[in-house]
């Protein structure tokens, strides 16, 4: 479902298939994701996508000022807008899991949740530095800054409070900031993910769960099952390999399924037709390429399996937490800002161990960084990038992972990238005086956050609404508010949640430290595909200046080929094609509806 909004009404205008409120100024598809309350011109409070208030709370809300935590005060991924007759002010959720757009139109301000569709109502074409850095720099967030992959449409900056009115400039203020708070963080996790598994069982108790065996997924089916009313067993649904009937995730699956006498688990083997890579330009239309681009075969045949076979229309995933639930290497830097020198040394040893790599090094780069603000990392980025002398080496204590350019980016590539990071350094940091570690995490969980948006929108082709309650607000608010002297150890495999989970995961289950690899797969797909994607190459990034198709065609065989190197960026170049050459379908229509059709509120 999408829905968005104007600054002033301009007659109804709303996408093709979507309703109109009476004033025009509010505009949604579907029936549900959003709750009005008031009326415009004395003040309408719009909350928009899930959220655990009730109605009675949220009437209150339009009598009095909204509160600064209001747009993560309760479970769920969500947004608040007030609408008055000139302006509008947008609360958008610190984590960025209900991203919200705008473009200027009209002399006022159009907003949506969906980025294409504002394209279309301005005809705006791809913006081509936008596709750079998403190819290019995949690991540095930061650099995206507010763009789009639409030119003229921009993100408004999660936690924040943005007034839309008659300026040309956004007005925005920064309320949400996850300085640290007293006490160990598991009590709260627990509340909260609680709280975010009953507001989707509630809403749709016959939902479905992703079982793989890892922590975060049994956690959230197991929660699930205990929340689920009625006597009936909740679907726990288990994606391995054809002809794999045992293996570490199957193992610790079915153990989880045990668990619970209301957890019914289904087995889905999927065979070479889903391998990575299969027919990726087949991808269903979303705002930017969704993170399951390259998996798009296998995640729609368990998306219209579980919709035809178990009538799933709500399904739960636990992506977002390893990126919520992991510490960046930078969280030795920390320890020894904060002068806990011994730990920094034990935690730095245990990385050590981890990473195959010497300790004193590690401890070297921790102190550099310490003096080393994000500004001033990303200035130095920008000057790398400019020279050509991109750092290398992996798992070093930094700012930004070491990716090095591959040999197929162009010098208008490189030019791009250096422009949008020194364009991003020059911009005053909205939360300074956080800590290195928590500072990374919000740059990472907001790129998972927004980009696992598209992921829903890709789940919304095949019938099902995708839910990721590790990427709530409540959620994210929680742990990245946790104070450094409780936080896991660097190398530890999520002690917070194991701890928070204590009595809803089988003690096995919870002492778990790996999580199985899909690489294999990935270099399987990539070898059945290698003819269709060496044709993609000569296309929309060639034709956009960004890549050499001769180097790319070369180093695509190479990867196939086994010879070993990272897939980051050539992942995100072959899902950032299959994206583009969604655009030639037919763009979002607007249009004004029929008499009575509106959306009510």
């Amino acid at each position: 479902m999408i829905f968005g909004g104007f600054t002033c009404g301009p007659g109804g205008l709303c996408p093709a298939g979507a309703g109109s409120a009476p004033d025009g100024q509010l505009w949604q598809t579907g029936t549900s994701g959003v709750r009005a309350f008031g009326t415009p011109g004395e003040g309408r409070v719009v909350v928009l996508g899930a959220c655990g208030a009730t109605d009675a709370e949220l009437r209150v809300l339009v009598r009095r000022p909204l509160p600064e935590d209001v747009a993560w005060r309760w479970s769920g991924a969500y947004a608040v807008v007030e609408q008055y007759a000139q302006h509008t002010v947008v609360h958008t959720d610190p984590a960025g899991a209900l991203p919200l757009y705008v473009t200027r139109y009209e002399g006022g301000w159009a907003w949506s949740n969906s980025a294409r569709a504002l394209a279309g109502l301005t005809g705006a074409g791809v913006d081509p530095v936008r596709v750079a850095v998403a190819v290019f720099l995949p690991h540095v967030p930061a650099a995206v800054g507010t763009r789009t992959w639409f030119t003229g449409v921009q993100q408004l900056p999660p936690g924040s409070r943005i007034e839309l009115g008659g300026s040309r400039d956004l007005r925005c203020a920064t309320i949400w900031r996850p300085d640290p708070v007293p006490g160990p963080p598991h009590h709260r996790l627990r509340w909260a993910l609680e709280d975010a598994v009953r507001l989707r069982v509630t809403s749709d108790p016959d939902l479905t769960c992703d079982l793989s065996g890892g922590l975060d997924s049994s956690s959230l089916a197991l929660l699930a099952a205990t929340a689920r009313p009625g006597g009936g067993a909740l679907p726990a649904v288990t994606v391995p390999p054809a002809g794999r009937v045992d293996g570490a995730d199957l193992t610790y699956a079915r153990l989880a399924a045990a668990h619970h006498p209301r957890l019914s688990h289904h087995l889905l083997p999927l065979g070479t037709q889903h391998l990575p890579y299969t027919d990726i330009t087949a991808v269903p239309v979303t705002d930017e390429p969704a993170p399951s681009t390259l998996t798009r075969a296998r995640l729609e045949g368990q998306l219209r399996w579980m919709h035809d076979r178990l009538g799933s229309r709500t399904h739960l995933t636990g992506d977002g937490g390893d990126s919520v639930l992991f510490l960046p290497p930078a969280h030795l830097a920390d320890l020894l800002r904060h002068r806990l020198y011994r730990r920094a040394a034990s935690e730095a040893a245990g990385w050590a161990r981890l990473r195959h790599r010497p300790v004193l090094p590690l401890l070297r780069e921790a102190r550099a960084l310490t003096d080393t603000d994000r500004a001033h990392a990303l200035r130095d980025l920008a000057c790398a990038l400019e020279t050509g002398a991109m750092p290398s080496g992996q798992g070093d204590v930094r700012w930004f992972p070491a990716l090095p350019l591959p040999p197929w980016a162009t010098n208008t590539a490189t030019r791009m990238l250096s422009a949008a990071v020194h364009e991003v350094a020059a911009a005053a940091d909205s939360l300074p005086g956080l800590d290195l570690a928590v500072r990374i995490l919000v740059d990472d969980v907001r790129e998972v956050a927004r980009t696992a948006a598209a992921d829903a929108q890709l789940a919304a082709a095949s019938g099902i609404e995708l839910h990721n309650p590790f990427l709530d607000a409540r959620v994210v608010d929680t742990v990245l508010r946790t104070e450094v002297r409780h936080r896991p150890p660097v190398h530890a495999y999520k002690p917070v949640l194991a701890r928070a989970m204590s009595g809803v995961l089988p003690d096995p289950l919870a002492s778990r430290t790996t999580k199985g690899s899909f690489n294999a797969d990935h270099y399987t797909g990539l070898r059945a595909a290698l003819p269709e994607l060496q044709h993609l190459a000569d296309g929309r990034l060639a034709a956009l200046g960004l890549a050499d198709p001769t180097l790319l065609r070369a180093h695509l065989a190479q990867a196939a080929a086994g010879i070993p190197m990272s897939l980051a960026i050539l992942e995100q170049a072959m899902a950032a094609e299959a994206w583009l050459r969604t655009l030639d379908r037919p763009a979002t229509t607007w249009s004004r509806p029929r008499e009575g059709d509106h959306t009510s509120g």
